[in-house]
């Protein structure tokens, strides 16, 4: 595409004499190749605008920049270059998500396992589907590594591209708060937005719980604001959550609901919970059906109904979302059992927030007979008052917690553990900083009948301690430590 019909994009610029063909647009120095645009962003610890040379050097054609830049190429002047760079990567890769069926959840907990339920669904119904994540991001049959929930603007539209490419006709994504509030989804067209839940999480970036609510907010109003017999928008809000009430007057989309506590349009009555799973009565528009879930908890509950409801709007057939549902599969570190031969449980599990936590644990005391060691940890350079709440909550629900070391990133693990103590005084409670030996004590102790919880890390295969990120894995150390008892 050339640079003139590139920059059409974006209204009030003015078109340099130059028209150079664009084959790439690059937001990182070092990758730019001849052809590119660079468009130079700001962060908290970088600025772009300090490598435009470098990145002319390589063989940039264009600078777009918010300010002057004395440089032997274009430089095209925006306000905002994380908004102009969302509005040119949807116009380069010819607005992708226009030609598919968008869905993005978003909420604290439950992102992960509902994309998955959501995906599973789709492809049972023998849809093409795409799915951006937490764990990874798959296009088809292909899997690429993913570092943040929701990438840049640059890099998500080309993965729709590909996507489109590929003939993916439906895209499943997480969406972070961060990515909401960042832009990183601006030019996305949903046609279906899920809310979860919200618990406190990411106050260290938001500040506070409204920050926080308005930034999930953002997904509802991205609907936009028409109708179509054709094309209908949902919003798929969860019923018990009172949050709703916020993001239904947010969006001009039709709101469809789900719960368990409340009424809601997907209803989840008569629950029964075992250790392998769940049976409930399931309240809908297509009338009562008998659900067999065999995922455990309360918080998969919620999960399945939200998944249910937004393949049902996606006219998804009633019939092949209820069979894919009973068939529904675990997500890696999510309420992960790990099996050596052991005589007691070993689960493995994500939760990092005060909300996860206890959902886990609440869910273990349905079938726990003995014993529940908890391993939980705060992470460094995160929100700190969320650490009392962490430990309050493994003592409340655990009768052996140990206090560890999560990703203390740059802070002093022993400080985060001080951090923790102050919500348990006088409690019990075991504390290892030393994360793996915490993990090893845990599965020691344990006898038959017993449950082991590690909590916080889940599907992540690393630990940062410092600047150094380190091979940790929670499941391979958890198995090793059975296999040694």
């Amino acid at each position: 595409m050339d640079l003139h019909r590139l920059l059409q994009s974006l209204p009030f610029i003015e078109a340099p004499e130059e028209n150079d063909e664009i084959i790439g647009i690059s937001n990182n120095h070092q990758k730019v190749e001849k052809g590119h645009l660079f468009i130079c962003i700001k962060g908290h610890s970088f600025d772009g605008h300090n490598f435009a040379e470098e990145a002319i050097n390589k063989g940039a054609v264009a600078i777009v920049a918010e300010r002057p830049l004395q440089l032997e190429v274009p430089v095209i002047l925006v306000k905002d270059t994380k908004k102009a760079m969302a509005i040119l990567a949807d116009a380069f890769y010819h607005h992708p998500t226009q030609k598919m069926h968008l869905i993005g959840i978003t909420g604290t907990n439950g992102k992960t396992t509902t994309s998955h339920m959501v995906d599973s669904i789709f492809k049972d119904a023998e849809h093409s589907t795409g799915l951006i994540g937490t764990i990874n991001i798959k296009i088809g049959s292909k899997v690429l590594e993913t570092k943040n929930t929701t990438p840049d603007s640059l890099e998500l539209q080309k993965v729709f591209h590909e996507m489109v490419e590929e003939k993916i006709d439906t895209a499943i994504m997480e969406v972070s708060s961060h990515a909401l509030v960042q832009g990183r989804v601006n030019g996305c067209d949903y046609d279906v937005a899920v809310f979860t839940n919200l618990s406190q999480d990411h106050l260290d970036y938001h500040h506070t719980m409204a920050e926080y609510k308005r930034a999930k907010s953002l997904l509802f109003s991205k609907l936009g604001n028409t109708y179509s017999t054709k094309h209908p928008k949902f919003a798929v809000l969860n019923a018990d959550d009172e949050v709703t009430e916020l993001l239904a007057s947010e969006t001009s989309a039709h709101v469809v609901t789900y719960g368990i506590n409340k009424a809601a349009d997907f209803q989840a009555d008569s629950i029964t919970y075992h250790s392998h799973g769940v049976t409930f009565k399931l309240l809908s528009p297509e009338g009562e059906r008998e659900i067999h879930l065999p995922l455990a908890g309360e918080f998969n509950v919620y999960n399945a109904l939200a998944a249910i409801a937004t393949a049902y709007v996606s006219k998804i057939p009633f019939h092949s979302i209820i069979q894919s549902v009973e068939q529904a599969k675990g997500v890696p570190g999510r309420f992960e059992l790990v099996n050596g031969g052991q005589k007691f449980a070993v689960i493995v599990d994500y939760a990092h927030t005060p909300d996860g936590l206890e959902n886990v644990l609440r869910t273990i005391q349905q079938f726990a007979d003995k014993r529940v060691f908890c391993v939980v940890g705060c992470g460094g350079d995160r929100d700190p008052s969320k650490r009392p709440l962490m430990a309050q909550i493994a003592c409340k629900w655990a009768t052996d917690p140990i206090f560890t070391s999560d990703n203390p990133r740059s802070e002093d693990p022993s400080a985060i553990i001080e951090d923790m103590k102050k919500g348990v005084v006088g409690k019990r409670y075991l504390i290892e900083p030393d994360r793996k030996k915490a993990i090893e004590c845990a599965i020691d102790l344990a006898e038959e009948g017993d449950v082991v919880l590690v909590a916080g890390k889940g599907h992540e295969t690393y630990q940062i301690i410092g600047d150094k990120v380190y091979d940790f894995d929670d499941r391979l150390v958890s198995l090793n430590a059975i296999m040694k008892k």
